[in-house]
């Protein structure tokens, strides 16, 4: 009997040293994890950025786009009334 309760705290002590060790290697693990997801956050804020101009860019060319667009359908569409008007006017002649 005391040769069982001798190998019951011997088993204990294993394993306690087991989870203290395991204990340590997670906090070494979680450390190097915070730093990666730092460097990881510090790429992505520059990436921010240039997606960010990326996207200004963008806007001020749909805003050309538009600009052009009215531009093209406006003179299209006075093309198309000066023909109507002067088809009218050939027509009461």
């Amino acid at each position: 009997m005391e040769t069982l309760t001798i190998i019951i705290y011997a088993l204990l002590i294993i394993l306690i040293i087991v989870a203290i060790i395991i204990g340590v290697k997670i906090i070494v693990t979680l450390h190097k994890v915070d730093l990666l997801l730092d460097d990881v956050t510090e790429k992505v804020k520059t990436l921010d950025r240039v997606f960010e101009l990326i996207d200004t860019f963008n806007d001020k060319m749909a805003a050309v786009g538009d600009t052009v667009i009215g531009f093209v359908s406006g003179g299209i569409r006075r093309l198309f009334r000066d023909r109507k008007k002067y088809k009218k006017d050939e027509s009461e002649e």
